[in-house]
């Protein structure tokens, strides 16, 4: 379908967004209509922070906002109590409700970096499906609306297959997941109108068993739409690195660091990435995804600066972006790069290269700094660490009482003596 109607479809559809759609024809005139219209994402709370992994989903939430409709961001302080099996081999760990409550309040303030929340008619919106799913009598619930689910088609979906062909256990209180999520849109329709969900493309049977509750109960009709998962050009699960997830938070990844992510993208991801992850026209990301060589390295600036300013705001974008340019082009040891404090009585006495790097958070362990020095990858103030019992003193500091600590090309933190 290339004629599309409504502004929203047609600028995912254009920029990558789009993998599959229940019924593709009769939302685009649904979204056509002038009264906005209400879609929704879930976000469970299985950590204090969301990842890279998640700005997809989100992103979709802005362009459908920006198209003149309605998010509702909603949170799981429900069904994190249960689990979503979907790309996972085993049983995610139960975590109390307490943590689930800290978790939820960690990450409910990066939605307002992407999107503008009020009482507005388009104005987004925040809500908790533990509003009703806590609310639920177990015998009550199966009876109205188990019968309308089959077991055997549940069993054909990817969530429950792969876990199945992998042969790794599948609990009776994960299998009820996609029931939850099923009876999550049923009320979002109820309670607020909402017509389409939204996810991942490993969201897609839960998504479809949501439409088909909907239209048995209650003879609504509502819409399902999913998003690829997103994989680098090598490969690899987007967000992920060798030093773990690339967090949205600024206490959990840093806004330099966030930046530096983004200045790292592959020379073949560029172009993607610019129209999934920013909002540059596409008329503007197709002349920076054409450049060739030495050039494209302007664009990878631009879509890390981009990516940055959205998550982070403009004015840390475009310090992180003069940090790096200090400290890799003009070969100065920058002060915007994360900061440790180091006692100076521990630099009279001594430290050793190992301990260092693990205090400064380069490393997990002294046992790991010592396979970065001996691989090479640890450098101080530039110069390549030989001796990992080498002991750093003060004489290693600068005249503003700093050290520059360097794990590979992209990791940098500064010690300074306080």
């Amino acid at each position: 379908m290339t004629d599309l109607k409504s502004a929203f479809l047609k600028t995912v559809t254009e920029r990558g967004f789009v993998h599959q759609c229940t019924d593709k024809e009769a939302l685009d005139a649904a979204l056509s209509e002038r009264q906005p219209k209400t879609c929704y994402i879930g976000f469970d709370c299985t950590a204090n922070s969301l990842h890279v992994g998640s700005l997809l989903p989100i992103m979709l939430l802005r362009w459908f906002q920006r198209s003149g409709h309605k998010p509702i961001v909603l949170m799981g302080g429900g069904t994190t109590k249960v689990g979503d099996p979907s790309g996972k081999d085993e049983a995610r760990q139960l975590i109390t409700e307490e943590t689930i409550a800290a978790n939820k309040a960690g990450i409910k303030g990066v939605f307002e970096k992407f999107l503008a929340f009020g009482d507005g008619p388009t104005d987004a919106v925040m809500v908790d499906n533990a509003d009703w799913l806590d609310e639920l009598s177990y015998i009550p619930f199966l009876r109205e609306y188990g019968r309308h689910f089959s077991v055997n088609r549940m069993l054909g979906f990817e969530s429950v297959k792969l876990r199945l062909e992998r042969e790794q256990p599948l609990s009776f209180l994960e299998f009820n997941y996609m029931i939850l999520q099923a009876y999550d849109f049923m009320e979002l329709n109820r309670r607020r109108g909402c017509i389409l969900q939204m996810g991942g493309s490993d969201q897609w049977g839960n998504i479809v068993n949501g439409v088909e509750l909907t239209r048995r109960v209650d003879s609504a009709q509502v819409f399902g739409l999913t998003a690829p998962l997103i994989t680098t050009a090598s490969g690899a699960k987007m967000g992920k690195t060798a030093d773990g997830a690339i967090w949205l938070n600024a206490d959990r990844v840093t806004p330099y660091d966030y930046w530096q992510f983004w200045r790292n993208t592959a020379d073949a991801d560029v172009g993607r990435f610019l129209r999934l992850f920013t909002d540059l026209t596409l008329e503007e990301t197709k002349r920076l995804e054409a450049l060739q060589d030495a050039e494209i390295n302007d664009a990878k600036k631009i879509l890390a600066t981009e990516a940055t300013a959205m998550c982070h705001g403009r004015t840390a974008a475009e310090e992180a972006a003069n940090t790096s340019a200090e400290t890799f082009e003009k070969g100065q040891s920058a002060g915007g790069l994360p900061t440790v404090t180091i006692a100076e009585s521990d630099l009279e006495q001594g430290i050793s290269a190992n301990n260092i790097l693990n205090f400064a958070g380069l490393a997990s362990s002294n046992s790991e700094a010592r396979r970065h020095i001996r691989g090479g990858g640890a450098r101080l103030n530039d110069e390549k660490i030989i001796d990992e019992n080498f002991v750093v003193t003060l004489a290693n500091t600068n005249a503003d009482g700093v050290i520059k600590l360097s794990l590979g090309k992209k990791r940098h933190v500064l010690v300074r003596v306080g």
